[in-house]
């Protein structure tokens, strides 16, 4: 069992000196271009002094021994610095970089590393891992990442502070780096020159709700059946008696297994894997994993995650929860930094009909794409990308590339004609047949053969496969046997059918011109 390495500070605490986050520490990277929050504790009202790139500011602890002070907005710098905290004793933080630094979270698909002993490892890695020479990347790991297959849990409350370190980036320690995180940082880096930070705060198996604080929850009225359901499963749900009892089932599947195999017949098939759902329970990572990091001056979140939250009686909540996440995050930093995330990719069986809104991710995709009307937002479209293994891709590099290209575009107006594959923007009906407009739309095209992937219905929503053709940098949607159309949906299924793309062979997102009903 890991132990859990949590913080809690309260104000009976007696310092005896300045104290820092683990998050502030040697090699960390600041951000660039932004009032930097640098904060710890001390005794109350001690007087406490930061010294940084020719600043001096200074401040006293409140009465709980918190402290926090902001420098002025800071130069990109590669050359090392050395940053001072005095008080009553003296810290010195050394080997500080000044560039961008981003939040990398969600489930496995971003936790997943270089090389991972759970989840496997990317595409060419040994490869990969070699050319790893980047002094100018930094990447923060917390020591001990909460697991769904292990006792720990979360805390009810915030936790102040949980131990981590910055790591240089180098052949010798991207191995255990979050693909997701070193791929996004290396692009950043080779297009903007500078020195990139990545807070890594992800697990795997957890649901957008384990992220959010519990208070925002509480707030949304159309999250309250799914609280009422967890609130259901928590109820005299105890780890451990949970893990001994997988792992009595474990020893007699093993011996029955052993018997079956002596006897020539066929093996019983194994029980469940442990997994502890306390783990995911509402708020709990966010109170352990995210906390920590708040206030830390960051430019922006890279999000992916969804897998979770892609079947079941709440997925159509997705949306609504993604939204309060971001607003709770930003409300918490007090900053409305940008949020970009990945869309998720293509997986779980060949689309059969012309609609399969039920399917693996199709509602979570689709609300992912309605997100984006929520300003300094970006979402990268994977529905082509594949990779998959056992719901990892490999090909980490591919995924992280069109992250970072949108990113690129919109938060550092880098040239980039189509950053992103076509957006569906609006539909209007024209004798019997639908027309589709798209962001993005330069060049559209059907990638290979004739267009496929759309479905259309009339007024008793039965959806039936569509023609489509591209005129005029729009798309024609129609079915000869509706003459009135009211909605057409376009790669709508778990692995759908779709080879809309643009002159940059980006794909089209998929999406419905209907609500969620």
């Amino acid at each position: 069992m890991k132990p859990v390495l949590v913080l809690l500070l309260s104000s009976s605490c007696a310092f005896a000196g300045v104290k820092m986050p683990a998050v502030i520490s040697d090699h960390m990277v600041l951000q660039r271009n932004a009032p930097v929050s640098i904060w710890g504790w001390a005794d109350a009202n001690e007087q406490v002094q930061v010294d940084f790139a020719g600043q001096t500011k200074s401040t006293k602890t409140s009465a709980d021994g918190k402290w926090q002070v902001k420098l002025d907005r800071l130069q990109a710098s590669a050359p090392p610095q050395t940053l001072t905290v005095s008080g009553t004793n003296k810290i010195t933080i050394q080997d500080v970089l000044v560039g961008e630094v981003w939040l990398a979270s969600g489930q496995s698909n971003m936790e997943m590393r270089i090389k991972d002993k759970l989840h496997g490892m990317v595409d060419h890695a040994d490869v990969e891992i070699a050319a790893a020479k980047h002094p100018d990347i930094r990447i923060f790991v917390h020591d001990a990442p909460f697991e769904i297959y292990q006792q720990p849990v979360p805390a009810d409350e915030p936790a102040q502070d949980r131990s981590g370190s910055w790591r240089v980036c180098s052949p010798e320690t991207v191995s255990d780096f979050s693909a997701m995180g070193y791929f996004f940082a290396r692009d950043l880096l080779a297009e903007i020159k500078q020195p990139v930070g990545i807070l890594t705060s992800a697990v795997g198996g957890t649901p957008i709700e384990a992220w959010t604080s519990a208070s925002a929850q509480q707030a949304s009225p159309e999250l309250q059946p799914l609280l009422e359901d967890w609130n259901k499963r928590l109820t005299n749900f105890d780890p451990a008696a949970a893990e001994k009892k997988f792992l009595e089932d474990k020893a007699a599947w093993l011996k029955m297994r052993a018997s079956a195999l002596k006897a020539k017949q066929p093996a019983p098939k194994a029980p469940l894997p442990f997994k502890n759902i306390a783990v995911m329970k509402p708020g709990g990572l966010f109170n352990s994993m995210i906390t920590p990091l708040i206030p830390y001056t960051i430019r922006g979140v890279i999000w992916y995650q969804g897998e979770r939250n892609a079947a079941g009686p709440f997925t159509t909540l997705y949306g609504t929860q993604l939204r309060i996440l971001i607003a709770d995050w930003r409300a918490r930093w007090n900053d409305d930094f940008h949020f970009a995330w990945v869309q998720l990719p293509a997986v779980k069986g060949v689309q059969k009909l012309p609609s399969e809104p039920k399917g693996w991710g199709v509602a979570v995709r689709d609300l992912q794409r309605r997100t984006l009307s929520l300003p300094h937002t970006s979402m990268a479209i994977t529905i082509d990308l594949g990779g998959e293994v056992n719901g990892h891709p490999t090909n980490k590099s591919d995924y992280a590339k069109r992250i970072s290209t949108i990113v690129l575009h919109d938060v550092y107006q880098k040239k980039i004609a189509l950053p992103t594959g076509p957006l569906f923007k609006t539909a209007a009906v024209e004798k019997g047949r639908m027309i589709l407009t798209f962001d993005y739309a330069n060049g559209l095209k059907a990638k290979a053969g004739e267009l496929e992937g759309f479905a259309i219905a009339g007024d008793e929503g039965k959806f039936a496969w569509a023609s489509a053709k591209i005129e005029g940098g729009k798309v024609i949607v129609w079915n000869d046997k509706i003459t009135e159309p009211k909605a057409v949906h376009y790669s709508f299924a778990g692995m759908p059918k779709g080879n809309l793309v643009n002159a940059a062979n980006l794909p089209a997102s998929p999406f419905r011109t209907d609500d969620w009903k």
